[in-house]
């Protein structure tokens, strides 16, 4: 079964520095029909304005995933970690018992344009800890966040894996393993999904099916989720 969820659908917030869409319950935004899928709590699809940020905030007992589409992001924390990531490079944060930290656009004239995503975890009040990755170059489909111990660059404390698509004029298969939970969310062009078109910042719960079938006539990116 799939489920897509239309990007106009999404909850909306304009803060000025921040445009932003939500696809689950976050901040002012509730929808209880909308409180994630599985362990995946946050899709928040955020466009920062420059020499703009979140200034530094704390986390605890949270997987957070920035996946970046455009722009430049400026990662500081409380770990002494101070990082610049580029369209292509995906930061993996494990907040555990507790971190600070801030992310900012640091140019003066180019938007930033991510993907920040949420993962509970399944270990709570671990050490905190910082990955990042650069998949500037990746082409088709590929496991991009294993769970702790996996074959990834990038890992996080749950039994969740990110596959990333990146399509130009192809069609791709991947299978599903049964009794698992996975969302697609569509970050830039359009793609086809068992039959049925997606655009960007279209998101599908897609539960009980064999296997997914990817198409696009043209360059699509988007990112796969598979949960327990």
């Amino acid at each position: 079964m799939i489920t897509i969820r239309p990007h106009q659908q999404r909850g909306h917030a304009n803060y000025g520095w921040l445009d932003t869409h939500y696809s689950f319950s976050f901040a002012d935004y509730f929808d209880p029909q909308h409180m994630g899928v599985s362990a995946l709590r946050v899709i928040n699809d955020d466009r920062i304005s420059p020499n703009s940020g979140f200034d530094i905030h704390p986390h605890q007992n949270m997987e957070i995933i920035s996946y970046v589409l455009q722009g430049t992001i400026e990662h500081k924390d409380s770990m002494t970690e101070h990082h610049q990531l580029r369209a292509g490079e995906v930061q993996v944060m494990s907040a555990g018992s507790g971190i600070r930290h801030s992310e900012h656009n640091p140019s003066a004239d180019d938007p930033l344009h991510l993907l920040q995503i949420w993962i509970t975890p399944n270990q709570h009040n671990v050490c905190p800890r910082y990955q990042q990755h650069d998949y500037s170059g990746a082409r088709g489909i590929n496991l991009i966040v294993a769970p702790v111990g996996g074959e990834a660059p990038l890992t996080i404390y749950q039994d969740a894996y990110l596959y990333q698509l990146r399509l130009d004029q192809q069609s791709i298969r991947h299978r599903c393993r049964a009794g698992r939970n996975y969302y697609l969310q569509v970050a830039s062009g359009a793609l086809d999904l068992n039959g049925q078109r997606l655009q960007a910042g279209d998101g599908a719960a897609i539960s009980d099916e064999i296997e997914l079938q990817f198409s696009a006539c043209d360059q699509a990116e988007a990112l796969l989720f598979d949960l327990p």
